[in-house]
């Protein structure tokens, strides 16, 4: 089908605004994307594609650490840990900024080669329905709350409106940040500001153990800091699979990460040359840096959503259906500032539904159940469908097994210690509904399992496909193996 003749407007240049975009011109559409910060958005910029960079980093200067458990020695030379090896924060913060750049300018080419206008600016709402452009401003999501547009520059930023057949809002989220622990981009900072650095933390305090604290206090150890990490709840990535997020918080201790659960910082100041965070409970914890990551507020202030007929959550999320549909006609939504699931897929795949979904493409609503995603501690935890939870609490009727990879041939070749595969399958007729990975690049073992639930195998059609041997998937049919018995 072609969209000819139809007008989209995309306001934001992350995963779910650019993606759309590419299916809009795609479908023959005229497409202009408003993007303040830079395309990608913080996906590309600040958040997912820098801190995977860092993580990257950390688990190179790990291999080292771990040569002498092989029996491979750096004879008349220095090795790592106490081997001599260290990184120098400035060259790797520069690099993974470089990266983070490219991307970018990959995303720029891909939207000019397709007939995209894009527009550095900001973009907002009209109550007629209408977009209004403020060409000009340029401003890189530091925590704060966007500043709204001065009225007295109006001179120096030309302004236009728009018109459109679909609008899609994808203006993403910003880090949320404590009263009593601002930010100020030196020895307070949050996730989007620690590419600044120019010099390695001595003690780096993580506030927050969820996905993004989790990740950068694993990354930070391996680069060589001392890292304490504070969990309010009763153990680190307390929304995860209970198996999986106990396994990486042994590796974190054993490999000498302070881990405080049920511990809530209440404030943090500066003293001299370092960080002090109050806790609670009165208890203090000194360091030279504090890392905020305490969750995220969606980027929808200022824009006259609301005035537009918009309907926000009481969290300032933009309310959307399984078409990526807000409640006022004409505008559809995507990514974090919708608040479904704070993923890059999930944004890129709300943005092109909502286009198909406006422009009269064939179009299927999204399904969470079928997302697979990754935490990148190391070892890596790799999600997709039913979890433990829900089978624990009688939401889903499944069998579960878990097999743990110090049985696996291949990883005892790799040396890997921590670690287990774990399938769900419905009872009865044994269909694969979900599980999880803990291992070394989860993220690519959880392919196969995503493939299963997405196509409703059993275990029998699973296990009955060839795995290499020896090969970590061979656990993966083991364990769809072992549901056969279970299911008899």
């Amino acid at each position: 089908m072609s969209a000819g003749n139809k007008s989209v407007v995309v306001i934001g240049g992350g995963p779910g605004g650019y993606e759309a975009a590419l299916a809009a011109a795609q479908l023959g559409a005229e497409v202009t994307v408003v993007e303040r910060s830079g395309l990608g958005g913080a996906a590309v910029l600040t958040d997912c594609v820098p801190s995977k960079a860092l993580i990257a980093t950390a688990d190179f200067m790990d291999r080292f650490s771990a040569a002498k458990r092989i029996g491979v020695h750096f004879d008349g030379a220095q090795v790592p840990g106490d081997q001599g090896v260290t990184a120098h924060i400035a060259d790797v913060n520069s690099r993974i900024l470089d990266l983070a750049r490219a991307q970018s300018r990959d995303i720029a080419e891909r939207l000019e080669s397709a007939g995209v206008e894009v527009v550095q600016g900001a973009g907002s709402l009209l109550p007629d329905g209408r977009v209004q452009i403020v060409e000009g401003v340029d401003e890189v999501d530091s925590g704060e709350e966007p500043a709204p547009h001065d009225e007295d520059c109006e001179e120096a930023q030309a302004r236009r409106e728009l018109e459109a057949d679909l609008v899609l809002v994808s203006t993403g989220a910003r880090p949320r940040v404590l009263e009593s622990a601002k930010p100020d981009g030196e020895r307070i900072l949050t996730w989007q500001q620690i590419w600044d650095l120019q010099e390695l933390p001595e003690h780096l305090v993580v506030i927050g153990s969820g996905v993004t604290g989790a990740e950068l206090a694993h990354a930070y150890l391996g680069l060589g800091c001392e890292v304490t990490l504070i969990s309010s709840r009763d153990r680190v990535l307390p929304g995860e699979d209970a198996d999986a997020a106990n396994v990486v918080e042994e590796v974190f201790r054993r490999r000498g990460m302070t881990v405080l659960n049920r511990s809530r910082a209440g404030a943090v100041r500066r003293e001299g040359d370092g960080v002090v965070v109050t806790l609670e409970d009165g208890r203090e914890v000194q360091g030279s840096h504090a890392l905020l990551a305490v969750g995220s507020i969606p980027n929808t202030s200022d824009m006259g959503l609301e005035e537009a007929g918009v309907r926000l959550s009481p969290s300032g999320h933009v309310e959307v259906d399984r078409v990526s549909r807000t409640s006022a006609p004409g505008v559809y939504a995507a990514g974090d500032c919708t608040g479904v699931f704070p993923l890059a897929s999930i944004a890129a795949m709300q943005g092109r539904i909502a286009v198909a979904h406006s422009l009269g493409d064939a179009v299927a609503p999204l399904s969470l159940g079928k997302v697979s995603s990754n935490i990148f501690t190391d070892p890596e935890i790799a999600t997709v469908g039913v979890s433990q939870a829900d089978v624990d609490e009688g939401r889903v009727d499944a069998r579960a097994v878990m097999l743990p990879l110090t049985k696996n041939p291949r990883a005892k070749m790799q040396n890997l210690q921590d670690g287990f595969v774990k399938i769900f399958a419905r009872s009865g007729s044994a269909t694969i509904v979900g599980g999880v990975v803990v291992a070394p690049r989860a993220s690519e073992l959880i392919f196969p399992i995503a493939l299963a639930v997405a196509n409703r195998l059993n275990v029998d059609q699973f296990s009955a496909t060839f795995t290499v041997y020896p090969s970590m998937s061979g656990s993966l049919s083991e364990a769809a193996r072992q549901l056969h018995e279970i299911a008899d």
